[in-house]
């Protein structure tokens, strides 16, 4: 089966919100439900990993396009907003990890 089959099949078989793994750690397929005049559609959610495989986050960024993935990518890539998170490091506590294996049912990129 072809990755757009599988993505086809995700879109139809999937319940509203379901969150189905990739095989890169931290991006996950998310099915958004219809709404209005959109229709249900796949969106990529990017969102931190622990060492188990699970997001770590209720919810994470939602990229519906190639242009909204382009302007993240602007974004995150600033210095300014490097450094800003380097020295928020500094100062945050330091968060522990815990350690785990990942989950076997991921979809393939």
């Amino acid at each position: 089966m072809s990755r757009e089959d599988k993505l086809s099949v995700f879109l139809s078989k999937s319940r509203d919100w379901e969150r189905s793994p990739t095989n890169i750690p931290g991006i996950f397929l998310l099915k958004l439900p219809s709404f209005r005049s959109r229709q249900a559609s796949i969106a990529i959610e990017i969102n931190p990993v622990d060492a188990t495989g699970s997001a770590t986050k209720k919810r994470g960024i939602i990229i519906r396009s190639a242009s909204e993935l382009d302007q993240f990518n602007h974004i995150l890539i600033d210095q300014k907003l490097i450094e800003l998170t380097r020295r928020i490091d500094e100062v945050n506590p330091k968060l522990e990890e815990k350690a785990g294996t990942t989950g076997s049912d991921t979809f393939e990129i």
